[in-house]
This record gives C-alpha cells, sequence and structure tokens, in this order.
C-alpha cells in the first residue's frame, strides 16, 4: 500500500463518550440480580479509541479528532485525557444544550462477553458543520460509527447522509477515507450504509454488521466460512467501496481489494484466563489497521498487527488500557498464534 509523503497523521471524527465498563459475574435473566464484581470508567466510541490505541502502541504521528462533547464533567474528562495522550483537540466542539455521551458496559466474567446500554447525547447532535478539512495535513480520516449519528445518518431526498458530504469533502482535501459500522440493528441499516459507500477508501465491519449492510445471512463464528464473507466483501465493493473492504469476527479478520485480491488473517488465540474483557476489540483491530495503511504496510502485515492489536485489548476489561506498544504487540503472534 502506498502513502502520500506530503501528508501525515490520522483524523478521526465520529462517536465521542465514556465508557462505564462493569464487571458482571453473569448475565442475568430478566427480573433477575447480577452482581457488580468491580467498575471502571474508560474511554469510548470509535474516535476516541482508535486515537488513544494508536497513541499506546507508540504512533509516530500526528493524532487529532473531531467531534461534539457537552460542557459537562465527561466533556472535561475527555479533553484532559486526550491531552494526556497527545491527541489534538481543536475540532472538539462543545454543545450547551447537551450532555455527553456515555454507555453502560456490562461485560459477563463468565464468558467475556458484553452488552451495551447506550445514551446517544451530543453524538446524536454532530453534524456536517462540525467537520473542517481545510487545514489538516492528515494522511487518513477514520469516520465511526455509521448507524449511531443521528444526524449524519439521515438520508436527504438525494439518497445521501451527512456521512457522504463528510466523507466526500475528506477525500476532496486529500485524506483517504477509512469508516467503521455498529453493531445496531437499525431498520435502514443497509440503506444508511449503502448511500456513503462511493465516499468510502476502506470499509471495516464485523459479521453481523456486514450482513445488516448486504442482505446476506453470514451466520456466527463457527458457522462463518471463507467463501460467504468474501462474498459479502465483494457485494460492497460492487455497491461503491473504492480500495477494501475489511470483515472481522472472532475467529479471524479477512480483506479483499477492489483488484480482486483477498487475504486472511486467524485471530490469536488466548487462554481463557488472559481474557477479561472484549470492549473496544473492533477499535482496536480498527488501530492496527490504521497504524499499518498510514505507513505503507503490505495486506498480511497490516492483518497481522490488527489481530494482535485486537488481541491485547482483550487483556483489560477497557477498551484501550490493555493496548501494548507496537514491538510488544507483535510479539503476541509468537506466542498465541
Amino acid at each position: 500500500m502506498s502513502t502520500d509523503d506530503s501528508r501525515s497523521g490520522i483524523l478521526a471524527g465520529g462517536n465521542w463518550l465514556l465508557d462505564f465498563v462493569k464487571i458482571i459475574d453473569i448475565w442475568p435473566a430478566q427480573d433477575q440480580l447480577a452482581t457488580i464484581l468491580r467498575q471502571t470508567v474508560a474511554n469510548g466510541g470509535g474516535p476516541y479509541n482508535v486515537l488513544k490505541d494508536l497513541r499506546k502502541l507508540g504512533a509516530p504521528f500526528p493524532l487529532s479528532g473531531i467531534g461534539l462533547l457537552g460542557d459537562d464533567a465527561n466533556g472535561h474528562t475527555i479533553r484532559a485525557d486526550c491531552e494526556k495522550h497527545g491527541i489534538d483537540t481543536a475540532q472538539l466542539h462543545t454543545s450547551p444544550t447537551s450532555y455527553t455521551s456515555y454507555t453502560d458496559v456490562m461485560s459477563a466474567q463468565d464468558t467475556g462477553r458484553r452488552t451495551f446500554f447506550h445514551h446517544r447525547g451530543t453524538n446524536a447532535l454532530l453534524g456536517t458543520e462540525h467537520f473542517d478539512f481545510s487545514s489538516t495535513k492528515a494522511r487518513i480520516f477514520y469516520l465511526g460509527y455509521l448507524l449511531l449519528l443521528d444526524r449524519m445518518d439521515i438520508i436527504n431526498i438525494n439518497g445521501e447522509t451527512g456521512a457522504t458530504t463528510v466523507l466526500r469533502a475528506a477525500r476532496k482535501a486529500g485524506l483517504r477515507t477509512f469508516v467503521d459500522v455498529v453493531s445496531v440493528a437499525h431498520p435502514k441499516a443497509s440503506a444508511i450504509i449503502e448511500a456513503a459507500l462511493g465516499e468510502v477508501d476502506i470499509l471495516c465491519l464485523n459479521e453481523f454488521e456486514a450482513g445488516l449492510a448486504t442482505g446476506l445471512e453470514l451466520g456466527q463464528d463457527k458457522e462463518i466460512d471463507t467463501a460467504t464473507i468474501r462474498n459479502a466483501a465483494r457485494v460492497l465493493l460492487d455497491c461503491g467501496v473504492n480500495e477494501a473492504v475489511v470483515i472481522h469476527f472472532s475467529r479471524g479478520v479477512h480483506v479483499v481489494t477492489k483488484d480482486g485480491r483477498a487475504f486472511h488473517q486467524a485471530a490469536l488465540k488466548l487462554p481463557k484466563e488472559k481474557i477479561t474483557g472484549a470492549t473496544g476489540a473492533g477499535d482496536a483491530l480498527a488501530a492496527g489497521l490504521l497504524y499499518a495503511l498510514h505507513e505503507g504496510w503490505s495486506w498480511p502485515r497490516a492483518l497481522e498487527l490488527a489481530v494482535c492489536v485486537a488481541a491485547s485489548s482483550l487483556f483489560d476489561p477497557s477498551a484501550s488500557d490493555g493496548i501494548l506498544p507496537l514491538a510488544q504487540c507483535l510479539q503476541l503472534k509468537d506466542i498465541y498464534a
């Protein structure tokens, strides 16, 4: 993959929030009780997660964010954390009318599976007017998540969305676009995703999201086969994605490129006792890809880094605290391949 040497850095926009991560003993049946064993407050939302992951990897290039926060304690916490990690907040805007978004993440200790209770807050108010690409020198623009940005997901009379407009502006300004999706059964999911695809260079999504986008039944976990995954990726490429579609699931990750190449990387095999939670694992995988894309790595190397970063995120129940520096992340493949 080639790089534009006149540009440097990742600019990430979309959902910014705090995750209130609660480790529970079991997932209870309705009307029953579970015990909260421990809890933490951590970064959440695609842009915040990938930028913090990149900083923890030791990214040697500039990191900056675009989003909308409230003038409240959660918003102030996010700004302070970004400043601590060297993330430029010049385009983190403040809304005087709403609260900063947050998510209660319930992570079951016995399975490692997590369930999200989300307050949309200021993310629901984020619009095209909050994005400015006129002065950025970033190489890649990341947008996440489609299906969870109310105003940006509205389909207009031309069949486009706010995300379409923003991504077009980013590409016109010289940035490569990387888009992520959220796992929510939105009634207009396919139309919202398809509306943006012509302005997407790299689309990254999991098997559930790929099913929403294409209307195909991909199955779950052990049911998923290579042919089905690659067929879904080709459908999305035919719908407009410009460079590549990345589809990840628990057992690995596939990429299919516009020119017909296809690559697969198996997930690392962490022992159960090493896994404390899967919150942010998909964003960690995206961060690994973004690092590799920025540095011009080949797709096989990029996928290898992606699964290593995703695996390291499982070491901690929060989205980013388990992420290791680049060299240590890559060493995980020698231990857990």
